[in-house]
């Protein structure tokens, strides 16, 4: 480095502190980029009802909207996208509504769409959601429609952030990982006027609110603590019936991964699924490293990097290539 001369002596304190500068000038550059960029964009999203990007909610597509305002992005190419109803879903969310204000739950309303074979939104739009299996509608997807201020005709950003928190307090050289969390309400940005065609109307809309805040209120139910759990095999089970991801799970001390499709997913009768199917972190643990000890023995070492290079899929665009390589 310039600053020291020649390379950094990790033993020097005064390198040391030099770096130590270094990073805290940095990470206060970092945070006032990021201050002045969602300044702009909950201006942008506020005065002009610009779409700021992301899938567009199910019932809506994505038109284009003409050349970006910004010279230099414009001779790059890039172009503005707006909202407009699918004509094709768009009767889905406003059954969705009316069934939902004329006292209908969610778990009856996913089953008829289900019953009826109404792709789910997963279903429907396939190369955004290759991750989910897409058989039936949940409880969940017709909850984010029902929640969604976007049909509604204004444009709602900062409805989420992105948290970093530690993989491991005791251990911080572990580092960051990133959570999506829901913003307050009153944090939501919206813009002044209609910035597309509008699905449903404001007042349908908040009264469809008042009812979801109002389920379950009178409810007695023992208050919910986070807690959280180590889970060796995190994200790394699937449910062999649905093939949907495994969710942790602890139950007398011991640690668990569950399945509960049917409280979650209406099946309408196309899958035969029990209530909930459970299997044990700690009958799996052993099995699992006796069996990553034998293929990772140094006798099998070179035949299992082979199989697990020829296991490895093929890119199928220039990008994916590159990051592969």
């Amino acid at each position: 480095m310039p600053e020291v001369g020649g390379p950094i002596d990790p033993t020097s304190e005064a390198h040391d502190m030099i770096m130590s500068v270094f990073g805290g000038m940095s990470k206060g550059e970092r945070s006032r980029i990021k201050i002045r960029v969602r300044a702009a964009m909950a201006a942008q999203a506020r005065i002009e009802g610009r779409f700021l990007g992301g899938r567009p909610p199910y019932g809506y597509r994505l038109v284009d909207a003409g050349p970006h305002p910004h010279p230099a992005k414009a001779a790059d190419g890039r172009r503005l996208h707006r909202l407009e109803p699918d004509p094709d879903t768009e009767p889905v969310v406003v059954w969705i509504f009316t069934e939902y204000l004329a006292g209908r739950g969610l778990y009856a309303i996913a089953e008829e769409l289900t019953r009826s074979q109404i792709p789910c939104p997963s279903a429907h739009d396939r190369k955004r959601n290759p991750h989910r299996s897409g058989i039936a509608w949940s409880k969940g997807a017709v909850r984010a429609i029902l929640t969604n201020p976007r049909y509604t005709g204004h444009q709602v950003w900062n409805r989420q952030r992105k948290d970093e928190v530690l993989i491991d307090v005791e251990d911080v050289a572990l580092g960051h990982e990133t959570r999506m969390r829901w913003n307050n309400p009153d944090d939501w940005v919206w813009s002044t006027g209609l910035a597309h065609e509008p699905i449903i109307d404001v007042e349908t809309f908040r009264r469809t609110q008042v009812i979801l805040s109002g389920r379950g209120s009178t409810r007695k139910t023992r208050d919910r603590h986070s807690t959280r759990h180590c889970y060796q095999l995190r994200r790394r089970l699937s449910c062999g019936i649905c093939r949907r991801r495994m969710q942790g799970q602890q139950s007398k001390g011991l640690l668990y991964y569950r399945c509960r499709f049917p409280k979650e997913y209406a099946l309408a009768g196309r899958v035969q699924h029990p209530d909930n199917v459970y299997v044990a972190e700690r009958d799996l643990i052993k099995p699992l490293d006796a069996w990553l000890a034998e293929v990772f023995a140094p006798e099998r070492l070179a035949d299992t990097i082979e199989q697990m290079y020829s296991a490895q899929p093929t890119p199928t665009n220039p990008s994916q290539r590159r990051r592969q390589l």
